[in-house]
């Protein structure tokens, strides 16, 4: 059982297949699932839930040393986050983690793994991290898809760029790499179409389908008529919830997300329209079909006759004539397929340019960010039948392989033997062959590719045929004799034999130009982008508006003339430039059998990648080689602190005498650069580590000092100006007594001048004085009734812990001194954001937040954090309130905890929802926010809102500043209510149209009185109509006015597709043609079902 105590593969004794394959199978039965080769991490899916990546381990890998834990994917991300920020031997660079394996190997799950680990790392408290998390969801259900090899298999690649200033995430960016887009129009047995389209079927409420004009999933053709079973449906009801809810994360707007979901309702109705043939040469649509069709262009936004025209015939304009050819059923087909696959992949290189532009990092352009690129793309394919697509696929891995040999075989060889390292080649299978069969200019597969496909005329076979006598000679090429256009690349991981048929009308995916212009001038806005758009060298989406694309068709058509292998093998180039100037981390995923079940290893099928993958190489080269090999320069740069002598030359001798004062050895000096173990690195860490800490010690105590000392000048600056203060009141009341002096003075002798003149009068005999009363005793003073009781000190949470300076004057003296330059401007700021941020809360949120006529109880308008405190004191604990913030736009939660009061950061997404800082939750309001945590924890504690706290009396309430903003409910509900002898009976014919018409929440009431704009013009005519809505509540049912009324707001700023009534009477018309006693539940008639939309009147 020796092999189970090797965690390093580099560090197994006996290296042969045999003992690597123990080695991994008996720790994978072990449920360990992750095993290191020196610094290149290899992964077996376990096909089940592992206690592997709870909150404590994520802890646990932060700024960890490699040898003290097991091997673990967070283990990667660290390390990658910690070379980046140029903590480890190396110095800040550009990282890369380059994730490979077979189809099933959970290679989307490891990646989800790194991205959350990564964000835990470079946690900074702000919403984007959670933004970036999201999008993993949102493209996953956009561009994943169920094949016989995978449940959830990436059908496009990606290369995900996080960018930091720092330590801090400041944006991402998302490269796609060949969306399978022939998926959405055919599946094999046993695949599904993209996971969106279940999601959307499945989670969507009745209201909503019968808005987007969608029926039961049984009756779309592009989904072969299979859905599953209830508990499969109930995930994907999950998953659509996801989904929308990472679409409100990341800032997507209600009317482009009803758009685009409207757009995918129109590909699987365009499905189901099928052609028949005429007497004419003309086609037209089946009578099944028609209702199909003409809900197709409700949803598309287009004219039915025009969508009708650019599916049954091209129309072509030469020599200024205009020539119109009619299409065949096989090409009316094709027509109608190839919109449905170039709408799709427009939706998703759109969602993908959304992405990218929502989290484009908000710096300015001198900023030099770092980067950590993560590639998450296709793994190798085999199927019984591999087309364009599966070709292009293992071209990627080709070259992903290609990269792996270079950087781990090819390069690092080279070095040793120029540097004149002794060094025993060990050799490995070089794939650049199998690339320049693919690659090579002009006679490379898709050069030929190209070359064919320029060509009207051309077929397949003549395709396969040319590649057949070209290559019949490589040993990588196998002819394979057919009456099929077959062809066989022997590939890195095995032998491969595509189908050719397709191959030339998938490279040039052309769609007619009367389709593009058809759906440029679209009513749905989001259509008209799409196809106005161009598309760059890449492939890649990059949106424009239409009108000024309108007049560049030119620039248009040249791209376009790009095929899709040039596109594809350009962003492959593109991304292997990327790659090679960061620094890459390698993961190979494994998969242990190709039952997707737990438990259990198939040898062969892991013996067979690690063959491939070329492990058993790897595991010799980690363990003989040199894998960090720094330059001269670099290394002393980087290390001549060890040495603590200053302007250190930058040369062999000083790396050379470095070293020596270390206790490393296993290393060997070249001609130009030094040459490390792969643990060396790690060691050589440590010593910057304990030195770095001395530094910290260092520097914190002279900080000290110098704080020390600040604090004792300022002090003796207070004493010097207290003395001052003193000195000078002494001398003003020596003053007042000298002046006091001199006028008692001035009236002794004025009194004395008065007195002698009064002596020079004549005698006079006195005059007897009137006797004095005896003094009444005055009556003792009562006490006050009130008790005057001590001051009681308010209690203060511990993140404002009294301080040996709380309640000194000399605390507050210093204070002043420290603050008093800019005081009065800063007073002046604080003043202009309050009244900036009540005016933004009037104007944009006021009517959010009135409920029912009233602000809720727990809303407490724009008090302190401090008044928020002094409400909590007897509040039990679950207590909250949101009270508005006074230097933002934004809400803060106050909630009383166990210990103490946490205050969370509400913040406003740009589409108008209302997140929790850190949570990954978004809310269309206060109401719904605070609902939803009543139920679910926040985190990090999982604390639940419970008891709402109220005013503290119904005088005087917390929001003084918005007073008044609920005076327009409050009137609704304060108007008298008027009779009904006026209201007329409305007329059923009217009811049946405005029914078909109207959207949902809009009632099919006549009433002329109350038209929907008026309460949202302004309050004034909200209170002038107020009585005509308490004169209808009588007739609401069980339903109270509130609710009736606020249902009506929210319907009434919902938003709609642009068609809408076109989509509700295709419905009608394609359920008449379903057969009789089928199930219709999923249908828009209303004659059974009444939805909850609608009012039910009395």
């Amino acid at each position: 059982m020796e092999v189970l105590l090797h965690e390093d593969l580099a560090a197994l004794s006996d290296l042969d297949e045999q003992s690597l394959l123990e080695s991994l199978s008996q720790r994978f039965r072990q449920d360990r699932i992750y095993t290191y080769i020196g610094d290149i991490l290899v992964a077996i899916n376990p096909f089940k839930y592992l206690p592997l990546y709870e909150k404590e381990v994520s802890e646990s890998y932060k700024y960890h040393e490699k040898t003290k834990l097991p091997p673990h994917i967070f283990a990667v991300a660290d390390r990658a986050y910690q070379s980046m920020l140029g903590r480890l031997a190396t110095g800040p660079r550009n990282q890369c983690i380059v994730i490979s394996g077979e189809s099933g190997a959970g290679k989307t799950e490891s990646t989800k793994l790194l991205l959350r680990q990564i964000m835990e790392l470079c946690r900074a408290n702000s919403q984007l991290e959670q933004q970036i998390l999201q999008v993993n969801p949102l493209l996953e259900a956009f561009g994943n898809a169920q094949t016989v090899m995978n449940d959830n298999s990436s059908r496009f690649g990606k290369y995900i760029q996080l960018r930091f200033h720092n330590s801090s995430v400041k944006g991402a960016k998302i490269n796609e790499y060949l969306l399978e887009k022939s998926r959405v129009v055919h599946q094999d047995e046993g695949e599904r179409n993209f996971h969106i389209f279940y999601c959307m079927l499945a989670g969507i409420t009745p209201e909503d389908k019968d808005m987007y004009g969608l029926l039961d999933p049984t009756q779309y053709r592009y989904l072969n008529g299979r859905y599953g079973s209830e508990d499969i449906v109930r995930k994907w009801g999950e998953k659509y919830s996801e989904v929308c809810n990472a679409m409100d994360m990341v800032g997507f707007e209600e009317q482009e997300k009803v758009d685009m979901m409207t757009i995918l309702a129109g590909i699987l109705s365009l499905g189901n329209i099928m052609f028949e043939p005429t007497e004419t040469d003309a086609l037209r649509v089946t009578d099944k079909s028609m209702g199909w069709l003409k809900a197709t262009a409700g949803q598309f936004g287009v004219q039915e006759e025009e969508l009708l025209r650019s599916l049954t015939c091209t129309l072509s304009v030469m020599r200024g004539e205009a020539i119109r050819r009619l299409h065949n059923q096989q090409q009316a087909e094709d027509a109608r397929d190839s919109i449905a696959k170039v709408a799709y992949g427009r939706v998703f290189g759109w969602i993908v340019s959304k992405v990218n532009e929502l989290l484009a990092p908000n710096v300015d352009f001198d900023v030099e960010l770092s980067e950590i690129g993560i590639l998450d793309i296709f793994g190798f394919e085999n199927f019984a039948v591999n087309r364009f697509e599966q070709l292009c696929i293992n071209l990627a891995n080709e070259q992903l392989q290609y990269f792996f040999n270079h950087h781990i075989f090819l390069m690092e060889q080279n070095e040793y033997k120029e540097e004149g390292i002794e060094w025993e080649s060990i050799s490995f299978k070089d794939n650049k062959p199998i690339l320049d069969l693919f690659l090579t200019k002009p006679i490379g597969i898709l050069s030929l590719l190209d070359e064919q496909s320029a060509f009207p005329q051309a077929s397949d076979r003549d395709f396969v045929d040319k590649l057949n006598s070209k290559f019949k000679s490589s040993p990588h090429y196998e002819v394979v004799r057919s009456h099929s256009p077959l062809f066989t690349v022997v590939h890195y991981a095995g032998k491969v034999q595509y189908n050719g048929l397709g191959f030339l009308e998938k490279n040039r995916d052309t769609i007619p130009a009367s389709i593009r212009s058809l759906f440029i001038n679209s009513v749905t806005p989001l259509l008209s982008l799409l196809f106005a758009a161009t598309i760059s060298r890449t492939g890649t989406l990059m949106p424009r508006k239409a009108k000024l694309m309108q007049k560049a068709d030119d620039n248009f058509n040249s791209t376009r003339k790009q095929s899709v292998g040039a596109q594809f093998k350009h962003s492959l180039a593109v991304l292997m430039e990327k790659m090679f100037v960061a620094s890459p981390h390698f993961v190979r995923c494994i998969k242990p059998n190709g039952s997707k079940l737990p438990d259990q290893v198939d040898n062969k099928i892991v013996m067979d990648q690690l063959r491939y993958n070329g492990l058993l190489e790897t595991i010799r080269i980690r363990r003989d080689g040199f894998s960090w090999r720094p330059s001269f320069k670099e290394f002393a740069q980087r290390f001549n602190i060890l040495l603590i002598k200053p302007d250190l030359p930058l040369t062999k001798e000083s790396c050379m005498s470095i070293l020596n004062t270390t206790e490393i050895h296993g290393w060997k000096c070249g001609s130009s650069r030094m040459f490390f173990k792969y643990w060396h690195q790690e060691e050589l860490a440590r010593l910057l580590e304990r030195l770095g800490k001395a530094a910290l010690v260092i520097q914190k105590d002279y900080r000290s000092l110098r704080c020390r000392r600040k604090y004792l000048s300022l002090l003796v600056e207070v004493h010097r100006q207290r003395q001052a203060q003193r000195e000078r009141a002494e001398r003003e009341a020596r003053e007042e007594e000298e002046k006091r002096k001199e006028q008692e003075l001035e009236e002794e002798m004025r009194r004395r001048l008065d007195m002698e003149q009064e002596n020079k009068r004549p005698f006079s005999p006195p005059v007897p004085l009137p006797r004095k009363k005896k003094p009444q005793p005055q009556p003792r003073s009562t006490l006050s009734t009130a008790t005057h009781l001590a001051p009681v000190p308010r209690p203060r949470s511990k993140q404002f812990e009294a301080t040996p300076f709380d309640n000194l004057e000399v605390h507050i003296e210093l204070a002043e001194l420290v603050g008093q330059v800019g005081g009065e401007e800063r007073a002046r700021e604080r003043s202009k954001k309050r009244k900036n941020t009540i005016r933004w809360f009037k104007e944009t949120q006021a009517r959010k937040v009135v409920h029912n006529g009233a602000f809720p109880c727990w809303f407490h308008g724009m008090i302190t954090r401090r008044q928020a405190e002094d409400l909590m004191t007897d509040k039990p604990v679950g207590c909250f309130l949101i009270r508005v913030g006074q230097s933002r736009e934004g809400y803060t939660l106050t909630y009383k905890g166990a210990n103490r009061c946490r205050h969370f950061m509400i913040e406003m997404q740009s589409n108008g929802k209302y997140v929790i800082l850190g949570e990954d939750k978004a809310h269309p309001s206060l109401p719904d926010l605070v609902q939803h945590h009543s139920q679910v924890g926040i985190k990090p504690f999982n604390e639940l809102l419970s008891t709402p706290c109220g005013q503290t009396c119904d005088q005087n309430t917390d929001y003084e500043d918005l007073k008044g903003l609920d005076l327009l409910a409050t009137a609704n509900h304060g108007s008298p209510k008027s009779g009904e002898e006026g209201e007329s009976t409305p007329d059923p014919v009217h009811l049946e149209l405005q029914r078909l018409f109207l959207p949902p929440g809009q009632g099919p009431s006549l009433d002329s009185q109350r038209p929907p704009v008026l309460r949202r013009i302004s309050d004034r005519r909200h209170r002038a109509v107020a009585g005509g809505g308490e004169a209808r509540g009588g007739s609401r049912g069980e339903r109270g006015e509130g609710e009736e009324e606020e249902d009506e707001t929210d319907h009434k700023s919902r938003s709609f597709p642009r068609l809408y009534p076109s989509i509700r009477l295709a419905m009608r018309e394609i359920q008449q043609h379903f057969p009789d006693g089928q199930d219709q539940s999923h249908s828009i008639s209303h004659s059974t079902t009444n939805p909850s939309w609608r009012r039910t009147d009395s």
